[in-house]
């Protein structure tokens, strides 16, 4: 059997045979990896372990604060930031359980915008065909995962920033409910609506790592039976636009769970949507709560190039009064409550990760208002979780030309439910 630290050095040299051109990686921490792996395979050795995730070779996104050194998020005006004191919350625990943390991902720059570019360290190629983009923004950790250069790797989602690299490059991405996993030492977007998940290529990986991140006792999830289980198809406004292609294989996928024994029925949200969307009209609640993060660079002008997709919306979310937020986080309160109530009668939401697949890299490039309309797509159906405070999880699709991902919603809190559902429903598509 390979050891941890023979498998790292098969991952490492890859990466330095590309260091030249590395755009998925911001960071390696090679040593600290050697001697994490060197001490699992000690352990192992003697018959000792610190659980699932022992030895497992994890990445971290580039907004997760480690011991020493600058936290950048994606931006060049992080590079002269003083040393973080400490490891961020998570990163402290994946350390506790034996995780090889070999280095920092790339993102786009404050996790803002869901293309994946960014104008700093290179834009990632997608693990599938590297002339298209990874989706953001934890750009690199899909990437990471896809190509196999990490077997899981942690970002954060604001908006759908961890399943949708996992719908592009074909693997699993989780979001939790909100505030499962602590936020203390991962640099901000939205206070209200990060959240932290792994990507990985199965489900049962996601479930460990999130388990440990949230600080509970990490168990792979006990199958569960399909039959009865009722799922809500949120047809309407969310599946409006969608690629014939990702529109077919989410049908084929359905038609699995239903054979199953599953009770599929068609829900309506769009009432819901357009109110929120009617609330958060005036500016984002990610990009006033962003806003606020980034405030005093904002007032005097960047000190390096910030990119125009991430200062431009923010700039414009700085000049909004504050009875613009604080109405729209009342609202959106009041709206998580009534979409709690409307899922009630479901176990979970279906629906297409991402209504399209990966394009390239290329067109985002030259052309403003396409790649406008694609970020918009990308988003639609994730961040419909970050803003009724909901779990989520994107899971790959099988057959497809490119990846794309099918997401299973659950209401909040009903994570371990979640990913019960999704490791049996991931074992249906691969059967």
């Amino acid at each position: 059997m390979q050891s941890v630290r023979d498998h790292l050095e098969i991952i490492l040299s890859r990466l330095a045979a590309r260091a030249d051109d590395e755009r998925v990686f911001t960071r390696l921490h090679a040593e600290a990896a050697r001697a994490a792996a060197d001490a699992s395979d000690a352990r192992k050795r003697v018959g000792v372990t610190l659980g699932p995730l022992d030895g497992t070779i994890v990445s971290i996104k580039d907004l997760f604060d480690v011991a020493g050194e600058a936290t950048m998020a994606g931006s060049l005006m992080l590079k002269t930031a003083a040393p973080a004191p400490r490891d961020a919350a998570i990163v402290s625990r994946l350390r506790q359980a034996g995780a090889v943390i070999i280095g920092k991902t790339n993102m786009t720059e404050f996790a803002f915008t869901a293309i994946g570019d960014n104008m700093h360290h290179g834009t990632p190629g997608n693990a599938m065909e590297a002339s298209r983009i990874p989706g953001g923004s934890s750009s690199g950790a899909g990437v990471s995962v896809g190509e196999g250069t990490s077997e899981i790797s942690i970002g954060s989602d604001t908006g759908g920033s961890v399943r949708i690299p996992a719908s592009l490059n074909g693997v699993v991405g989780f979001k939790p409910t909100a505030r499962r996993v602590p936020l203390a030492g991962a640099f901000p977007l939205s206070a209200t609506l990060d959240s932290i998940g792994p990507l990985a290529r199965t489900v049962a990986r996601c479930a460990v790592a999130d388990a440990v991140m949230a600080g509970e006792a990490p168990t792979t999830p006990a199958p569960i039976s399909l039959g009865g289980l009722r799922v809500g198809i949120p047809r309407g406004a969310l599946f409006a636009d969608t690629e014939a292609e990702v529109a077919a294989a989410f049908e084929c996928c359905l038609g699995k769970v239903e054979r199953s024994g599953a009770r599929l029925a068609d829900i309506s949200i769009d009432d819901l949507l357009a109110d929120l969307r009617a609330a958060t009209k005036r500016g984002s609640i990610a990009a006033m709560e962003g806003a606020e993060v980034h405030a005093d660079w904002l007032a005097t002008g960047a000190s390096v190039p910030v990119d125009p997709h991430v200062s431009g919306p923010l700039s414009r979310a700085a000049m909004l009064p504050a009875p613009v937020y604080i109405r729209a986080l009342r609202r959106r309160a009041a709206l998580a409550a009534a979409m709690e109530d409307r899922l009630a009668s479901v176990d979970v939401l279906a629906l297409p990760t991402t209504p399209v697949m990966a394009p390239t890299i290329v067109s985002m490039a030259e052309d403003a208002a396409l790649r406008d309309r694609t970020e918009g797509l990308l988003l639609r159906n994730t961040q419909v979780a970050n803003q009724f405070d909901l779990c989520a999880i994107s899971l790959p699709m099988p057959g497809m030309t490119l990846p794309a991902g099918l997401m299973l919603v659950a209401r909040n809190g009903h994570d371990h439910h979640l990913l019960r559902i999704a490791a049996e429903v991931e074992r249906l598509l691969g059967s």
